[in-house]
């Protein structure tokens, strides 16, 4: 599968993205014909208000800014996953290995069935984001108190902070309003039903972060796969590579969990199958992990929007789904043969 440049596959990915894309916005609980899509960018570049009917809504208002955090945060997860793949030297980390999603969860379910919404439409990203950061500057300090703290340290850090705050989550669900339960589980699930144009900029945000961060240090990422030793001599700072890297992937994951709830297994999945494809060299697997994790949430969605339609199923059980059956492959094929 290698056989192809990086670059060609990148291509590829970013015309099947497109067409998904397309596919994304015609399809739904409501199917719309294809030429209305033309007439609804028409009568957007033409500022034609008077003929702007329900259809021109469902396209421009719901699904088209649905479909562009879709790519954002699928191409931001698969980044992040691919750089905690890297640091951290673990097959299944994943941005959701490290409690950065419990932590986005307590957030968001505290203003659901305490405080109401406080601040506007941006009370639960606001809150959300406040706890994803709380919960990585938790697994920061538990790493640095930790004498010769290696990468198992960080997930087992990880793994302490997200029990924590999933302890905390599930008591404020039986605690506070029960009103608020239903949709407490739809967002912790996952769903990209909070897009709209006014809130992509800061899901823009946590993707452009990630992406330039990653590409700037490419070449370290490289050296790290030689080992730390091998990265230090080239004048890489293993450790201090894996504490900036992780702070940066908190930062990401933290934007995107406030706006779209826990999508889990993204990051564990995409960063496989790019290496599988593209190879391990970082510039171009960075690349290819970001146009597989967009087409990946982009399908996933399609998927979770017209398997019960009318009702929308939350787009983080059909990823789950397949990221379990992938994790069991994974282990599979890497038991020891006798």
């Amino acid at each position: 599968m290698k056989s192809l440049h990086p670059i060609t596959w990148i291509v590829i990915g970013t015309v099947l993205t497109s067409a998904l894309t397309v596919l994304s916005v015609v399809h739904g609980s409501t199917s719309i014909p294809l030429t209305s899509i033309g007439e609804a960018f028409y009568l957007l570049l033409t500022n034609a208000e008077n003929d702007m009917g329900p259809v021109y809504r469902i396209i421009v208002d719901l699904r088209l800014p649905r479909a562009i955090l879709a790519i954002l945060v699928g191409a931001g997860l698969g980044i992040v996953g691919t750089l905690l793949q890297t640091t951290t030297k673990n097959d299944l980390a994943d941005p959701f290995l490290f409690g950065l999603s419990s932590g986005a969860a307590a957030g968001a379910v505290a203003v659901m069935t305490l405080t109401g919404d406080s601040f506007g439409v941006w009370t639960l990203p606001i809150a959300s984001f406040i706890g994803g950061m709380t919960a990585s500057i938790l697994v920061i300090v538990l790493v640095r108190k930790m004498a010769n703290s290696g990468s198992e340290k960080l997930v087992l850090a990880g793994l302490s902070v997200s029990f924590v705050f999933t302890a905390i989550t599930n008591y404020l669900v039986f605690s506070g309003d029960q009103r608020a339960a239903h949709s407490v589980l739809f967002w912790s699930l996952g769903g990209l039903g909070l897009a709209r144009w006014d809130n992509l900029l800061l899901g823009f945000i946590g993707f452009a972060i990630v992406l330039c961060y990653a590409l700037y240090n490419h070449r370290n990422f490289d050296a790290l796969l030689a080992g730390e030793q091998t990265a230090a001599t080239l004048g890489v700072d293993p450790v201090k590579q894996q504490y900036v890297t992780f702070v940066v992937c908190a930062f990401s994951t933290a934007i995107f969990v406030s706006l779209t709830g826990i999508i889990g297994f993204i990051g564990l999945m995409v960063p496989h199958i790019a290496r599988m494809i593209a190879g391990a060299i970082h510039r171009g697997l960075i690349l290819f992990s970001a146009v597989l994790g967009s087409l990946f949430l982009l399908g996933s969605d399609l998927v979770a929007r017209v398997i019960l339609a009318p009702q929308e199923l939350p787009v983080g059980i059909v990823t789950t789904s397949i990221g379990g059956v992938f994790v069991f492959l994974l282990l599979i094929k890497h038991a020891p043969r006798h």
